[in-house]
């Protein structure tokens, strides 16, 4: 494993653009992520300023009331923030926004039900963020979308956590490389998260039947939103250390003796993390898991 990265990486290279007003960067931001804590706001978005900024803009969006938030219990008060109704409507025709299916958090309850799981995705979504300024590579607050939906036939889907694009500047041509998310708190039983792999495994091989006798198929289902089959990455957390070590064996397991699985691993990278040593390391450290067997290395190369 390599050493982990410098404590300033955060406020390094890519950041939002100061010239877009910062309440319309949180609102923007609410409406992709469903929720965020002060802290993930002001990491995300403004880390060269104090904190205090950021939390005036929201109690401004609060006073309008376009926002609102919960306290999280035993945690001095940390306050998690949503879109109102109002703020959901006002976002939905961004054009940044576009095309993204409104799931707006319209009370408390619903975002008390909703935050550990919400929260520990974006805490992901951080560590690449903070890894990719520290590189200068391209990767900012809305180039991760949670909750991606899409069909595998017979009415059934399959729902990624998230959908990362990333850019990697380093070189000549740019690299654009994009991955499913499938971030793991030790909610579900091992044998559902190793399962999440066939889930995958039937969206990269799905060809939607043509409509009518004439129509000739357009190849596999993903082609209509991605030029390559993103790589599949597992993030685990809330658990022992051996506990997430044996899950991650069991999606190791999948790959070796599903034969859709296997097929897909010689195709598209998959790999595992603690999110832990994700934190501590950063993304392009030698932290990942190859599914398909081998040594740890970085995400970029899995």
């Amino acid at each position: 494993m390599t050493t982990a990265q410098p404590k300033d990486r955060a406020t390094a290279g890519f950041t939002p653009r100061p010239t877009e007003p910062l309440k319309h960067q949180l609102l923007a931001t609410l409406a992709q992520h469903r929720m965020a804590s002060t802290n993930q706001l002001h990491v995300l978005l403004r880390p060269d300023r104090s904190r205090q900024s950021v939390s005036e803009r929201l109690n401004d969006l609060l006073g309008e009331r376009l926002v609102d938030f919960v306290v999280l219990p035993q945690s001095h008060r940390t306050r998690v923030w949503y879109l109102t109704p109002k703020g959901a409507r006002l976002t939905r025709g961004w054009p940044a926004l576009r095309g993204r299916p409104p799931y707006p958090v319209t009370s408390a309850t619903a975002a008390s039900l909703k935050t550990p799981h919400t929260l520990t995705v974006l805490r992901t979504h951080l560590a690449f963020v903070a890894d990719a300024r520290r590189r200068g590579d391209e990767h900012g607050h809305l180039d991760w979308t949670p909750e991606v939906f899409h069909s595998i036939g017979d009415g059934e889907r399959v729902v990624a956590d998230a959908v990362m694009h990333y850019t990697l500047i380093e070189g000549e041509p740019r690299r654009k490389l994009r991955a499913f998310i499938e971030v793991d708190r030790a909610t579900m039983s091992s044998e559902r998260l190793a399962a999440k792999l066939i889930e995958y495994a039937r969206l990269w091989a799905y060809e939607p039947q043509p409509v009518g006798r004439r129509r000739q198929a357009g190849g596999p289902g993903w082609l209509r939103w991605y030029p390559v089959f993103p790589r599949v990455l597992f993030v685990l957390t809330g658990a022992s250390r051996p506990t997430m070590n044996n899950r991650i064996s069991d999606l190791k397991a999948m790959v070796a003796h599903h034969p859709l699985v296997a097929d897909l691993a010689r195709e598209v990278p998959l790999a595992a993390v603690v999110l832990e040593d994700l934190d501590e390391c950063g993304p392009t450290s030698d932290v990942w898991v190859p599914l398909a067997g081998g040594e740890p290395r970085p995400w970029t190369e899995s």
